[in-house]
């Protein structure tokens, strides 16, 4: 009797160039044959599937998640995620036009355009659908007290809109909505049935709500509050389904911010390196520099996309910062080693100089007029001693060499010969300027000694101040 009935249903559904009064005359023929197979089931005859049950028809949804497929972060669609799910969903409703004299009745899925169904509509839903294998995963079922079930097994594909700002710490939720996209609150109303007598699995009751994937940890839970929507011609009663999405930290932790975190750990080794060993040090400080903006452009791109800098994004940064300042530093032990033995020869030269200059006597009879000018002055005999005078290139040094003595040695002799301020002034800073070269190219590696302490010590004040502030966002904005 089925095989009969369904190409008549079809031909019901599909119309097939018939007129309506054509129309209704097949109807009328198939609710007498199932009157005559089950005796038990008849469609009225003044029945009209295009009219709801009646105001405030409440429709039940039942979901049974039986897997999360994966999580596509395509880079094609800009700050959204693409999730894919098996479910079972169940939609249920009370028809008081359809009675039936048995428990239930299993009908012909052909026979739902035959009926009153809700325009169900899902707002997040990319794509859908119904699995099969003999036959499609859907029935229709009827029971004693006029309810209407329908149960359809299906994939579907959500799109959801995130923010990655606090990427990999971000816990992300998608709201998904069951709706009806022409019928208002006050024909039909969607809430989400405690105990449906068909559901195996239940998701209202906190059963199977939770799935783990490689790098994600999905959860479902169901808004009990009555929902509605302002779209269309007024308020529409809405179902949600809160699906919520969190990291796998550990995976980003192993293979992100652990390795970055030893890379600059391992750029302080470059301070116990003496310095005088320049390759050793510079293909230490360049080769971890170079790894750490790999990882960063790799990171990056495998990353989703976000209108800010992302959260492991400041990280690596940071790490790339830190071993930059000890190259940097590095630069400037070279330089200030070069300046120190530069120094150290000038000074070897000066002192030799005012070596000789004290050893030599006092010249006899020179007036001030004989040592501005430019002619040589020999010595003259006097009581049988011989003494020699300075030449015009050797006053000169010994000028040059009086002059600088002052200013390194004792800068505010010159304000007291002088009693000029900024030229002491000048003086001072020039003084310090060059004890902070000499400092930094000292021998014994004291800049190397001091970074060795105070990087360390920054790094560990940087990741307080970053976890910190990232976990107490992260907190400060829960998922909705």
């Amino acid at each position: 009797m089925w095989t009969l009935l369904v190409p008549l249903l079809a031909l019901v559904a599909s119309g097939g160039g018939a007129t309506f009064g054509a129309n209704k005359a097949l109807l009328d023929c198939a609710s007498q044959i199932l009157y005559l197979e089950q005796q038990t089931y008849d469609i009225p005859s003044d029945y009209n599937r295009n009219i709801p049950p009646g105001k405030n028809t409440t429709v039940f949804i039942g979901l049974n998640v039986n897997r999360v497929s994966g999580v596509d972060e395509n880079k094609e669609f800009l700050f959204s995620k693409e999730i894919t799910l098996d479910v079972f969903l169940q939609v249920s409703w009370k028809d008081p036009r359809l009675k039936v004299g048995l428990e239930s009745i299993d009908l012909p899925w052909e026979f739902r355009q035959l009926i009153w169904t809700p325009d169900l509509y899902i707002w997040q839903l990319q794509t859908m659908r119904i699995l099969s294998v003999l036959q499609e995963m859907a029935s229709l079922r009827l029971y004693r007290n006029s309810t209407v079930s329908v149960s359809i097994g299906a994939t579907i594909t959500i799109k959801c809109e995130m923010d990655f700002v606090l990427y990999p710490l971000d816990v992300q939720t998608c709201n998904i909505d069951f709706s009806s996209y022409k019928y208002t609150s006050e024909y039909v109303r969607f809430e989400w049935r405690e105990v449906p007598p068909w559901l195996g699995w239940r998701l209202a009751g906190g059963q199977r709500n939770q799935f783990r994937l490689p790098k994600y940890v999905v959860s479902f839970t169901t808004d009990k509050s009555k929902r509605i929507a302002q779209y269309g011609e007024g308020e529409h009663s809405a179902a949600r389904l809160q699906m919520t999405l969190s990291r796998e930290l550990r995976g980003y932790l192993l293979e992100s911010y652990l390795p970055s975190s030893l890379f600059v750990i391992i750029s302080w080794g470059s301070f116990c390196v003496i310095p005088e060993i320049v390759p050793g040090r510079m293909v230490l400080l360049v080769t971890t520099l170079l790894s750490l903006v790999t990882m960063f452009d790799t990171v990056s791109t495998n990353s989703p996309d976000a209108l800010e800098l992302k959260c492991i994004e400041v990280w690596l940064i940071s790490c790339t910062i830190f071993v930059f300042l000890a190259l940097l530093e590095y630069f400037v032990v070279l330089f200030g080693i070069r300046y120190d033995k530069s120094w150290c020869r000038r000074r070897a030269d000066m002192r030799r100089a005012v070596s000789a200059a004290q050893l030599a006597p006092p010249p006899l009879h020179v007036n001030h007029s004989q040592r501005l000018s430019c002619t040589p002055v020999t010595g003259t005999p006097q009581g049988g001693v011989f003494s020699p005078t300075l030449s015009v290139e050797d006053e000169g040094l010994k000028q040059q060499l009086d002059h600088q003595t002052i200013s390194r040695d004792s800068p505010p002799m010159m304000e007291t010969l002088g009693g000029r301020t900024a030229q002491g002034a000048l003086a001072r800073a020039g003084a310090c300027i060059d004890k902070g070269i000499m400092f930094c190219g000292a021998q014994h590696g004291t800049l190397d000694r001091f970074a060795l302490i105070l990087f360390p010590c920054c790094f560990v004040l940087f990741n307080i101040i970053y976890w910190t502030t990232y976990l107490s966002e992260v907190h400060r904005h829960p998922p909705k």
